[in-house]
This record gives structure tokens, C-alpha cells and sequence, in this order.
């Protein structure tokens, strides 16, 4: 299984395999510790993005959010000439964060080994955006800091412009699917119309 995940779970740009990676590296984790940081984060901001896009539109969203956030990632490995894997949800749930944090910049958040330090969201995105534009602007490795500015750019920008412009633009493409879907099941296409 090894060759396997590192293979299609593991984004690289140098891979034999580039796209089915930049979803499936969103689902692999380096260690259970990795995982469970990752998951509490997302668990911490699910009831938030929710209430703000809806199940569906969030599930969109977030795989969306994996896919662009991947490829920041490779096109900065290909500029920088590092091609090194990486993995994790880190890209998408920086999407998560960044839009919350910019649909309520005045909501308070905390550490949750310090919660006695409060800060507004705003103010947090502003810090997690200059981290990770030092860490890719001075080659840091420990994180994918490219992953973690393109999720948190279109997480900004799909709250304030991408809902608009394609989620409640949708439904021409919804019903052009629909009609297309049931032409081919009345020739003997195969498929079923719902």
C-alpha cells in the first residue's frame, strides 16, 4: 500500500500522477497527530461555514478548496524547484478558516491550550497570512505555506465574490445536465433520470 499512497495521495508535481493527487492528498495524513489537528480545526469552524453556505455548497467548497490549494502548492514547487510531497486537509481547511474569519472578522477565537488569550478572527486570518507568506517567502518546510495562502485566498474570495458568481449561477448548468441526462436516457444511453 505504500507505493500506492504515496503515489495518489501525495501531491508532486514531479509525480507520475498529478491529478488525482491534488484531492486524494487532502485525505492522507502523516501521522495520527497530523490528522487529529487538522480535524479539530475543521470541527472547530463546520458549524460556522454551514450556517454560512449550506451542507451542500460547503462539501463543494471544501474539495474545490483541496483541489486549489494542491495547485498553489505545485505551481510554487515548480518556481522554487523543490519538489517535495505533501499532504493533508491544511489547504482546504484554511479555506474553511479564511472564510469564516472574513464573513465575521469581529467574532473572538482562542488557542485551545491558551484560552485565556482572546483575539478577533480578522485579526487572526491577518497573522495566518503573513506567517505563511514569511514561510514561503524564506523557504520554510514546516508546512506547505504555498497550500495554506491559496486555501485561505479562495476561502476569502469565494465568500466575497465565487458565492455569487457561481453558486447562485448554477442552475442554467444543473438543468442543461438534466436535459442532457435524460436525451441520453430516452435514446438508450443508460442512464437514469431522476
Amino acid at each position: 500500500m505504500r507505493r500506492v499512497m504515496f503515489t495518489y495521495f501525495t501531491s508532486d508535481p514531479s509525480s507520475k500522477a498529478l491529478c488525482s493527487p491534488m484531492l486524494l492528498s487532502t485525505f492522507s495524513h502523516f501521522s495520527l497527530f497530523h490528522m487529529a489537528a487538522n480535524m479539530y480545526v475543521l470541527w472547530s469552524f463546520s458549524s460556522s461555514i454551514v450556517s454560512l453556505l449550506g451542507c451542500e455548497q460547503f462539501i463543494a467548497v471544501y474539495l474545490s478548496a483541496g483541489v486549489i490549494s494542491t495547485f498553489v502548492s505545485y505551481v510554487a514547487k515548480m518556481a522554487t524547484g523543490k519538489f517535495e510531497p505533501s499532504l493533508g486537509a491544511s489547504g482546504a481547511i484554511m479555506t474553511v478558516l479564511a472564510a469564516v474569519c472574513t464573513k465575521m472578522p469581529e467574532a473572538k477565537l482562542a488557542i485551545i491550550f491558551l484560552p485565556m488569550f482572546t483575539f478577533t478572527a480578522g485579526n487572526a486570518l491577518k497573522a495566518i497570512i503573513a506567517f505563511d507568506t514569511a514561510g514561503l517567502a524564506l523557504g520554510w518546510r514546516l508546512f506547505d505555506h504555498a497550500a495554506h495562502l491559496g486555501g485561505a485566498l479562495f476561502g476569502m474570495w469565494y465568500v466575497t465574490y465565487g458565492h455569487e458568481l457561481i453558486w447562485k449561477n448554477r442552475e442554467p448548468l444543473v438543468k442543461a445536465w438534466h436535459e442532457m441526462r435524460t436525451k441520453n436516457t430516452g435514446r438508450g444511453g443508460g442512464g437514469r433520470s431522476n
